[in-house]
């Protein structure tokens, strides 16, 4: 039983990836069809982005009052109607109305059932299953690609993704006895009554403010890099567009490469180890960007630092009920969740502020100052949290 649920946390792992990278995809052919500018990607991701945060928030309060195996379930189905919803989809306020379920359904699954697999698996399941993650959000684009180049429409693409998740929906629901028994609070039924810690509360929590700035930061270099090293290989380096385009997307194939090899290293290694290793491999890929050393170096610094990401996220997740005991774990990894989408929103656009006015040639200066504050509160949280540990 044990080992068929974490065959079902896989399969959720790989199908909460699917829908993640569809809207970029489809885009191109969205906009023409809603004659709406191309710029207005960014207001739909960013309702869902909203819903995120507030819903990462709340997934403490909702895990203690239904289990983690039920506010899975509910959020794959939630997901599930919005990605109906947008394929149904006939006008641009559709879809921004349709985003606010997309977003409430993602933020308390992912650490609901982050937590639920800190607690309960070993480090290496979590870089696999992040792995795994990123083998979703990989195959999502390409199931649009295929049903648009056979023919099909966005729409139909959409459809395709919604049917996945029901089936996963359905999955989850005939699997939760097996939730049972497992739960954080020992209860048979998996639900805990203890009461949720709110904001306030969580962040007078010794080290809790500093993991958020330190996952912000994570979260802050990933979408960065990712967004920006395309604009970054052609326009500083003249670098071919098709050509940038190609080498930017092996910063993610880096990631997920380097996540299922870390899951072996993390058998030998403990989190802590490991971030930092990440956070080593990062700098040296910046640095190599940094050097005078013409286009090639450029392209293996932004595959060297996919590779570094690759441990980070899930080894910081991991490390969450060891450093703060699994009671208050949840409520924490909630505000990291939260304090990531805030990241992921925030600070791409404020390096395009200054590649517009300033120029793209500092983009590995911006992830490098990120870079140094991300080490910086990682370290200072390991310092309290070991002071803690020794006071008590």
């Amino acid at each position: 039983m044990f080992h068929l649920l974490l065959a079902i946390i896989y399969v959720a792992f790989i199908s909460l990836g699917l829908p993640d990278a569809l809207l970029g995809a489809a885009w191109p052919t969205m906009y023409k069809e809603f004659n709406a500018p191309i710029s207005y990607a960014g207001v739909i991701s960013m309702i869902i982005a909203v819903g995120t945060v507030i819903s990462s928030l709340q997934s403490d309060r909702l895990t203690r009052k239904l289990g983690t195996g039920k506010v899975t379930a509910i959020s794959v189905a939630t997901t599930a109607v919005a990605l109906f919803g947008f394929s149904i989809s006939r006008s641009f306020w559709m879809l921004c109305l349709w985003a606010v379920p997309y977003g409430l359904g993602a933020g308390s699954v992912d650490a609901s059932l982050n937590n639920y697999v800190a607690l309960h698996y070993k480090s290496r399941h979590m870089s696999w299953l992040h792995c795994m993650w990123g083998v979703g959000a990989s195959v999502g684009p390409y199931i649009m690609g295929m049903v648009m180049t056979g023919g099909g429409t966005w729409n139909t693409g959409y459809r395709v993704i919604a049917i996945l998740q029901v089936v996963l929906t359905a999955v989850i629901f005939i699997s939760l006895p097996l939730w049972k028994g497992r739960s954080e609070s020992g209860n048979a039924d998996g639900v805990d009554n203890s009461k949720a810690l709110s904001l306030k509360e969580i962040l007078h929590i010794r080290g809790a403010k500093e993991i958020m700035i330190c996952f912000f930061c994570y979260c802050a270099i990933e979408q960065t890099t990712g967004l920006w090293a395309s604009s970054y290989l052609t326009l500083y380096k003249g670098v071919a567009p098709d050509t940038a385009a190609r080498f930017a997307s092996l910063f993610f194939i880096g990631i997920t490469i380097g996540r299922a090899v870390s899951g072996f290293v993390t058998m030998k290694l403990s989190d802590t180890a490991m971030i930092r290793i990440g956070q080593v491999i990062i700098a040296a890929g910046v640095i190599i960007m940094l050097l005078p050393l013409g286009q090639t170096a450029a392209l293996a610094g932004f595959i060297i630092i996919g590779v570094g990401c690759a441990p980070v996220y899930p080894c910081i997740i991991h490390s969450t009920p060891a450093h703060f005991g699994a009671e208050k774990s949840r409520a924490i990894i909630g505000v990291q969740m939260a304090s990531a989408y805030v990241g992921t929103c925030l600070m791409p656009p404020v390096f395009g502020l200054i590649a517009n006015h300033i120029t793209v040639a500092l983009l590995p200066v911006y992830l490098l100052v990120i870079l140094v504050l991300m080490a910086m509160m990682h370290e200072i949280m390991n310092r309290v949290r070991k002071n803690e540990e020794i006071t008590l």
